[in-house]
């Protein structure tokens, strides 16, 4: 099973954002969006690496919330960052 966390863009370039999460910075294609997005929205990404929906700030907050939460609970192998062993 894939989650996703959602992603805060830091920065966009053309048809590439740059994004933050969990300290994690990734640069992802916006190619699979929908609508138009900026500085400062949250985003889901497949684990090709594409932005496909943007989300409300408040979810991605509390979504981040929850799953720091499991990080406490879990250790560091609750959660990792896609691409990760």
């Amino acid at each position: 099973m894939c989650l996703a966390a959602p992603s805060k863009i830091i920065e966009i370039r053309d048809d590439m954002a740059v994004t933050e999460c969990f300290g994690q910075i990734r640069e992802v294609s916006l190619m699979l969006m929908m609508e138009e997005v900026a500085i400062g929205d949250y985003v889901l990404i497949q684990a090709g690496g594409f932005a496909f929906e943007r989300i409300d700030a408040e979810r991605a907050r509390e979504s981040l919330a929850l799953m720091a939460e499991l990080l406490e609970q879990g250790g560091e192998a609750a959660i990792r960052p896609l691409g990760s062993a």
